[in-house]
């Protein structure tokens, strides 16, 4: 059997791991699916690929994602293409994420070949999984930046260049009916923005202008989680100055009295850290994205004040709102970027990306290989061999992977409402 045709048929049981969700919304992921993350060194990165399965993870454990990225320095669409039966068979992604055309466009002005080139691969690409009951979400390239990046064609020509390539991926997205993930608009506005409050210097596409550091991941990972369909919806706790409290959304309260309410969450919100002014922090990013308007939205209703004016007590930080600000809800997530799930979320993540690594340490240290392995193989025997080896890598992926539900425990945490 040909490995195209047997990853037709590995593919095909996943394709019940998205759709329209039980209350008829856009949500793409349905508890359980299988999620590949693809791309060339921006993936292999490691950060929005990890962003995208820790917002999974804390965020909506209760779809149960299993997340695996599939990055490789310096690759083009066509050397995914040509891995893509071998590498992934084993997987068997339900879902699967798109994000190449920096290496494809060359470094250079655009050209209808390099263009071609690309629209054909990627389609082929697209075509081919579709074919197998797999959702594509294809993802525009990034950018370079504007003052980073040291390419002969420069910043500008290169970014029209890239810019042309995400609208490639937008046409092959709207031809064959999948979601697209616009990577490179979003990237370019929150550059302009940031680099006008904290100076050129700021780099949001990496020092070497290409590779991102933690802030352009943000980004990235946000037009990937949007393509999907996430409302950012992460429950509401309403506090009643004269009444119970309640909780929505995962979470639930324990007490409650004279504005001091307890809860448990079993969700928690995404979390950012760093000094809030260098590119290796998320948080420096925030103010020029919408990040937590969009995906990040753990509410704060407090109803019968008396006053103008109350202070809100979340684990070691107070800040004070208007009353009208807490009547219409205000976003924690948002307003307090330290916080009670501070701690546990490095945690996990620290997790996330150990798991991450194993997965380029399997494919590019072994598993891609294995065809030519068996090509080579003088017996049976050692045809065996090479299959149980990779069996057994793929055990411990597994493995890992199921390790991680168990650390997203609930937090407990305490708000507190001084009027």
């Amino acid at each position: 059997m040909k490995k195209s045709v047997l990853l037709l048929l590995v593919l095909c049981f996943s394709f019940l791991s998205y759709g329209e969700d039980k209350g008829g919304g856009k949500l793409l992921l349905k508890e359980g699916a299988r999620l590949a993350v693809v791309g060339d060194s921006i993936t292999e990165q490691k950060k929005y690929s990890a962003y995208i399965e820790m917002y999974l993870a804390v965020c909506f454990p209760q779809l149960k994602v299993r997340n695996f990225q599939f990055g490789w320095s310096g690759e083009q669409a066509t050397g995914f293409a040509k891995r893509m039966d071998n590498d992934m068979l084993d997987f068997k992604p339900g879902v699967v994420t798109l994000c190449y055309g920096m290496n494809d466009a060359g470094y250079k002005a655009y050209s209808e070949n390099t263009g071609n080139k690309y629209e054909a691969t990627m389609d082929k690409i697209v075509k081919k999984l579709k074919d197998a009951g797999v959702l594509v979400i294809a993802g525009s390239p990034g950018a370079v930046d504007t003052k980073c990046w040291k390419g002969k064609a420069g910043p500008e020509v290169y970014n029209e260049t890239l810019k042309k390539f995400g609208e490639i991926g937008k046409k092959i997205a709207t031809n064959n009916q999948i979601p697209f993930a616009d990577v490179h608009g979003p990237m370019m506005e929150a550059m302009e923005k940031a680099k006008k409050e904290l100076g050129e210097d700021y780099d949001v596409c990496g020092k070497d202008g290409v590779h991102p550091s933690a802030n352009g991941h943000l980004i990235m990972a946000q037009a990937f989680l949007k393509a999907m369909g996430f409302d950012g919806d992460l429950g509401t706790i309403t506090i009643d100055m004269k009444g119970p409290a309640t909780a929505t959304g995962g979470h639930k309260v324990l007490s409650s009295s004279a504005g001091k309410v307890e809860i448990e969450s079993s969700r928690y919100p995404f979390c950012f850290y760093g000094d809030g002014k260098s590119s290796s922090s998320d948080r420096s990013i925030l103010p020029y994205i919408s990040f937590n308007r969009d995906l990040n939205r753990l509410t704060l209703v407090v109803k019968n004040l008396e006053g103008s004016d109350a202070k809100v007590e979340w684990g070691n930080v107070s800040k004070t709102f208007k009353r009208e600000q807490l009547e219409k809800g205000i976003n924690l997530a948002d307003e307090f970027l330290d916080n009670p799930f501070s701690e546990p979320f490095k945690n996990i993540m620290a997790e996330i990306v150990k798991k991450e690594v194993y997965e380029t340490e399997i494919i590019k240290g072994y598993i891609t290989s294995i065809p030519r392995k068996l090509v080579a193989a003088e017996t049976e025997q050692a045809k065996e061999e090479i299959i149980a080896k990779r069996t057994g890598m793929w055990a411990e992926w597994e493995k890992k992977q199921n390790n991680l539900p168990a650390l997203v425990v609930p937090v407990k945490h305490t708000l507190n409402i001084i009027n």
